[in-house]
């Protein structure tokens, strides 16, 4: 139990929060399409092109989150999604939400290595088990 508990990695598992936060964007970005249709231009316009490739790019970037540069994709789409602000105020709004979301993401992922590298997350300290077997492997030398 031990071997598993040292090869356990937090920070594998902060790819599929990003991934599921991606999904739940894309899927808030595809709720904005009805505002689109009756605020925009229409769904048959370039709004409604731009609604339909940031969702597309959203889904796409959960395939590559667990990647070193898959952070810094989805970094840049929630840049484009605050810059769509002047084409779609509603696109702006959620960049701006899930950009704070994003933020509070990465402070954490940034806290866990931190911990990570200083030894001080819960699954690195040793545990009475492994403190027992560390005292039997002594007395038996």
């Amino acid at each position: 139990m031990s071997a598993a508990r040292e090869k356990a990695d937090p920070l594998k598992s902060f790819a599929g929060v990003m991934a599921m936060t991606l999904l739940l964007e894309m899927i808030a970005v595809l709720l904005s399409i009805p505002v689109v249709a009756n605020l925009g231009s229409g769904m048959d316009t370039w709004q409604g092109v731009l609604v339909g490739a940031l969702a597309l790019l959203l889904l796409l970037t959960c395939a590559v989150v667990r990647k070193p540069w898959g952070i810094w994709v989805a970094v840049g789409l929630q840049v484009v999604m605050i810059v769509c602000w002047v084409a779609l105020p509603a696109l702006g709004v959620l960049g701006l939400i899930f950009g704070l979301v994003w933020t509070i993401l990465l402070w954490m992922r940034w806290d866990v290595a931190k911990r990570m590298a200083e030894g001080r997350l819960p699954s690195q300290r040793p545990t009475e088990s492994d403190e027992s077997a560390k005292s039997a492997e002594s007395t038996e030398d």
